[in-house]
């Protein structure tokens, strides 16, 4: 054979066509599309709000709206940045008022949780349900008395206080995760650790928290989303500037009205912003919390 039919002969290498390793059926092919078209209508807006926070400020606030920015520039983010005490000094108090809540509800939910799944407390199981009966309490209707008792005890204005209402709420489902980790964690290792010589405590703190980490960064994970994104009690519980959380900045930046309105491109730079630490967050700990939350909450 010589070399032009090596080359073109059709048992040569170079006739080979890339064929799929499966063809898709047609239902596969409309579950895609399904799935394309949600996560593009999930995705719009927040392509649509980055593109707001990149336009001018007269672009931002022409009417009719154009939809795609045709000048780009920072303007937006710059005045976001020296607005009132400044954006660092707010996202301070998001972080630290967040963080705060994640250390308050690991510290209660962790030995609680362990106690309810492990321990022969009597009556444990109506202690449960009692305390996950807190889910159907509305926390907006508990406001008005925290305010007044944080006003007695020298708490308004303070990430400490802000962080223990969004503990309060976030409690009684972090304990339904870590409460259920725990009882869906082999009893067995427990068992032969304790036979080895283990205190109760050493059990705990080497073998039964390292056996729920799923579960921890799952409350973690919520408790930072509720803390960050919350709005009501850091409006009933902070009421100075200085002390304000991200979302209360944003919040009176759109009741203040300048000669041209509302100024949308700033507000539109502090929603991107705003998301961005939730976003990060999320995908860092994507893994453990899918993980966590399907053990914690199938028992």
């Amino acid at each position: 054979m010589n070399d032009d039919s090596a080359i073109f002969g059709r048992s040569g290498p170079a006739t080979r066509r890339w064929r799929p390793s499966r063809r898709y059926e047609g239902h596969e092919l409309l579950l895609f599309a399904a799935c394309a078209a949600i996560c593009a209508v999930m995705l719009a807006p927040l392509a649509l709000s980055i593109s707001a926070s990149l336009k001018t400020p007269s672009e931002a606030a022409a009417i009719p709206p154009t939809y795609l920015t045709h000048h780009l520039n920072i303007e937006s983010y710059q005045r976001l940045w020296r607005y009132q005490a400044g954006l660092p000094r707010y996202l301070a108090n998001s972080g630290g008022a967040a963080f705060l809540t994640i250390a308050f509800c690991l510290f209660l939910t962790i030995p609680a949780g362990y106690a309810l799944a492990r321990i022969p407390v009597p009556g444990k199981e109506f202690i449960f349900v009692f305390l996950l009966l807190a889910l159907i309490v509305p926390y907006q209707s508990l406001l008005t008395p925290i305010f007044f008792m944080f006003a007695q005890w020298h708490l308004t204005n303070t990430l400490v206080g802000l962080a223990i209402v969004h503990t309060t709420i976030q409690i009684p489902f972090s304990l339904y995760i870590i409460r259920n980790s725990f009882e869906a964690a082999p009893r067995e290792i427990e068992e032969a650790a304790v036979i080895d010589g283990a205190s109760i405590w050493q059990v705990f703190t080497r073998i039964s928290v390292p056996a729920i980490r799923p579960a921890i960064v799952t409350v973690a994970l919520f408790a930072f989303i509720t803390s960050w994104n919350e709005f009501l009690a850091a409006l009933v519980v902070m009421n100075r500037s200085a002390t304000f959380t991200l979302p209360l900045i944003l919040a009176n930046a759109r009741q203040e009205t300048s000669i041209g309105g509302t100024d949308w491109g700033m507000l539109q730079a502090g929603v991107t912003i705003s998301i961005i630490p939730c976003v990060v967050f999320y995908l860092i700990l994507q893994k453990y919390y899918v993980s966590g939350f399907t053990s914690g909450a199938v028992k």
